[in-house]
């Protein structure tokens, strides 16, 4: 039996530290009764009052949420089509300028990503605003959900499907039937990888922004460089929650279908 070092121990603590606890302190001081960000007055929940009357804040936290849901859905559905596409039909023509578009803002920094999309759009003639915005997050995150569920259908058993298809049922609806809740963990992984990514963007959103389309972390940036407010501070603790909330849930959902597989497996294995 393996036991850990103290340099192990140590290692571990100080990394988990480095990551966790500058989130502790903004989490901790989003509760301070004091103006000053730096100076400790006591608890308080008072900026999160003052965060409800700051009708800027909230315009720009449900664009962003808006934002987040459209653009995820969306670019699921398509980076599902996309991995489908590179793991079923083979070697076609086209395969490897298909595979390099997918991948390309993998590796793309933001800046050029975002460059090359207003160039875009204000070559079209396309007034800039929140579909435009849409548009780029689509754009960059239908590549993230590409990878995630072609590496769930590259170890995916085909003869599930070629099981359905020999009693009669049809290419998509064996897709819709057996394929899709075989794979719903993987596509929910995507979905929530792209809402992730759309949430916290800041550089891709301001070169395709227009009027009225502030997204939060823009609104924040604008903020901190003026100085950081308690409210901020409680704007920051609200999506931590959030985020956590949506990874506690996949990870109890994901956890219920393993358990149920299992089971399932078990109780085949049992039988006669």
């Amino acid at each position: 039996m393996r036991t850990f070092s103290r340099f192990n121990v140590a290692s571990v603590t100080l990394g988990l530290a480095f990551l966790y606890a500058p989130i502790l302190l903004l989490v901790i001081y989003s509760f301070n009764e004091s103006k000053l960000v730096t100076v400790w007055g006591g608890w308080s929940t008072r900026w999160y009052g003052a965060l409800l009357q700051d009708e800027a804040m909230l315009d720009a936290a449900w664009t962003t949420l808006r934002l987040a849901l459209i653009s995820a859905s969306v670019a699921t559905v398509l980076g599902t089509m996309a991995a489908v596409a590179l793991v079923r039909f083979g070697r076609f023509k086209g395969r490897s300028l298909f595979s390099g578009m997918i991948y390309a803002p993998l590796v793309m920094p933001d800046v050029i990503t975002g460059l090359s999309l207003l160039l875009l759009f204000v070559a079209l003639g396309v007034a800039r605003g929140f579909w435009t915005i849409v548009l780029a997050h689509i754009t960059f995150s239908m590549c993230y959900v590409a990878i995630v569920i072609q590496s769930r259908l590259s170890t995916f058993d085909r003869s599930l499907e070629e099981a359905a298809q020999d009693l009669g049922c049809r290419p998509f609806k064996t897709f819709l039937v057996i394929t899709l809740p075989i794979i719903l963990p993987a596509v929910v992984a995507g979905w929530m990888l792209g809402f992730t990514l759309s949430l916290d963007d800041l550089v891709i959103a301001s070169f395709t922004t227009g009027p009225g389309a502030t997204t939060l972390p823009m609104k924040i940036y604008s903020q901190v460089r003026l100085g950081v407010t308690p409210e901020v501070n409680a704007v920051c603790t609200i999506l931590i929650a959030l985020v956590a909330t949506g990874v506690v849930i996949a990870s109890i959902v994901s956890r219920r279908r393993e358990l149920e597989r299992q089971r399932a497996e078990r109780l085949a294995a049992a039988m006669p």
